[in-house]
């Protein structure tokens, strides 16, 4: 597992897109109503998201690594990560899981879903290799008191009045990603509106769709402009 999770953190901007790809994938439907699909499905995804921006908010983590492999200049065991030891990768799950439940595929719950988090405890445990080899009996107690998935709430609102939140880092660290799955989102919305069209009325709403997309295309630009520009820093 940890071979294949250091060959999965070499290659995941590649890898982990196709997932992505997947729920527009023609599948059998889980929920008759996609209304139900979407609602259950956007709050998760939205859940996920606070997560994310909470843990970046409190403490930035060097996510990338170096050379494209799994590196840590220090370990990390505050804020969020006080908490939980993968707050961000909870939320990648969080959102992911919530698009294929909003999507309604069967096909992405049954098979993609498992699959994608098969992958992150790859990943996981090839990081936890790396850390206990760098940071030894550190590292040991700082996993015998933090779980790996689940996150503590004991304690949390303590940790978020004693911290400054940042603003700033959150927009510049995750408009990419946040782009990324609000297009997607938007597109799930779109593929039930044209697949059912005896509940929604797709050609009336496509104009709707396409400003929306533009907007979210126009705001990604906007804070990768302030991020190269340094107009905005993160720290």
């Amino acid at each position: 597992m940890v071979k294949l999770g250091n060959f999965l953190f070499r290659n995941r901007n590649g890898i982990f897109p196709l997932f992505y790809l997947m729920l527009f994938v023609p599948s059998w439907e889980v929920f008759s109503n996609p209304v139900i699909a979407m609602i259950l499905g956007f709050s998760i995804t939205i859940i996920g998201q606070l997560v994310r921006i909470i843990t970046i908010g409190l403490v930035y983590i060097i996510r990338g690594g170096k050379d494209r492999r799994v590196y840590a200049e220090d370990l990390v065991s505050t804020g969020i990560f006080a908490h939980c030891r993968n707050p961000l990768y909870v939320g990648n799950i969080l959102i992911l899981v919530g698009l294929g439940v909003a999507s309604n595929s069967l096909l992405f719950m049954a098979v993609f879903t498992p699959l994608f988090l098969l992958f992150w405890q790859a990943i996981v445990l090839a990081e936890e290799n790396y850390l206990r080899n760098k940071f030894g009996q550190q590292y040991d107690e700082y996993c015998g008191r933090v779980n790996r998935w689940l996150i503590n709430f004991k304690g949390l609102g303590q940790t978020l009045n004693s911290m400054e939140f940042k603003w700033k880092r959150v927009i510049i660290r995750e408009y990419n990603s946040t782009y990324i799955w609000m297009t997607g989102a938007v597109l799930i919305i779109m593929k039930h509106f044209y697949l059912h069209e005896d509940q929604f009325d797709f050609q009336k709403n496509l104009p709707v769709f396409i400003v929306i997309l533009v907007a979210l295309l126009l705001l990604y630009f906007f804070a990768r402009y302030l991020k190269k520009s340094r107009r905005l820093a993160s720290d």
